[in-house]
C-alpha cells in the first residue's frame, strides 16, 4: 500500500492512502497536534466526502482503536532490518527510583543515548510517549537503541 505525503506549508503534513477496496483516505497533522482525517469521495478523488475535526487526544485514542499497538511490531522488523539497533521491552519495578515520577525526570535519552518509544500500560500502548508522562510500577517502555544503550536504561530504571 502506497502512502502519499505532502506537505502543507503552515499548516502541517496530509497522508493520503487508497484502500484495498477503493476508497481513499487522508490525514491532516497539524503542526498543533489537532488532526483531521479525511474521506474522499467516490466520485471525485479531489473532492472530500467527509471531514472529520479531531483534537490531540481524540487522535490517540483513534489511533489507538484502528491498531497503534503495531508499532512494537514494526520496530521489532525494522531491527531485523537495521544492524546494531536494539529494541526492548523493560519493566518498571516496584521499587524502581522512577516509579512515580516522568520520563522527563528520568533523562533515559541524554543518559543513556536510547530512546523511549513507547509506554505500554494495562494492555494499552502509549506511542511517543510526552516527557511529562509519569511511570508507574508494572509499566513496560519500549526502548530502542544500542545493545548498550537498552541495558543502561534498564539498569537506570531499576537502580536510578
Amino acid at each position: 500500500m502506497d502512502l502519499e505525503e505532502t506537505k502543507l506549508p503552515g499548516v502541517g503534513l496530509r497522508h493520503d492512502f487508497t484502500t484495498a477496496r477503493g476508497r481513499r483516505i487522508g490525514v491532516i497533522s497539524q503542526r498543533n497536534g489537532e488532526r483531521e482525517l479525511l474521506v474522499y469521495s467516490l466520485d471525485d478523488p479531489d473532492a472530500c466526502h467527509s471531514v472529520v475535526d479531531l483534537d490531540a487526544d481524540e487522535a490517540e485514542v483513534l489511533a489507538e482503536l484502528l491498531g497503534q499497538p503495531r508499532v512494537i511490531e514494526r520496530l521489532a522488523r525494522l531491527r531485523e532490518q537495521i544492524e546494531g539497533l536494539a529494541t526492548e521491552g523493560i519493566y518498571v519495578e516496584k521499587g524502581s527510583p522512577f516509579a512515580g515520577r516522568t520520563l522527563a525526570d528520568a533523562q533515559i535519552r541524554s543518559r543513556t543515548g536510547a530512546s523511549v518509544v513507547a509506554l505500554v500500560r494495562n494492555g494499552e500502548v502509549i506511542p511517543s510517549p510526552a516527557p511529562a508522562q509519569e511511570f508507574r510500577a508494572g509499566d513496560k517502555i519500549v526502548v530502542v537503541g544500542t545493545t548498550e544503550g537498552v541495558r543502561a536504561t534498564a539498569q537506570l530504571l531499576s537502580q536510578g
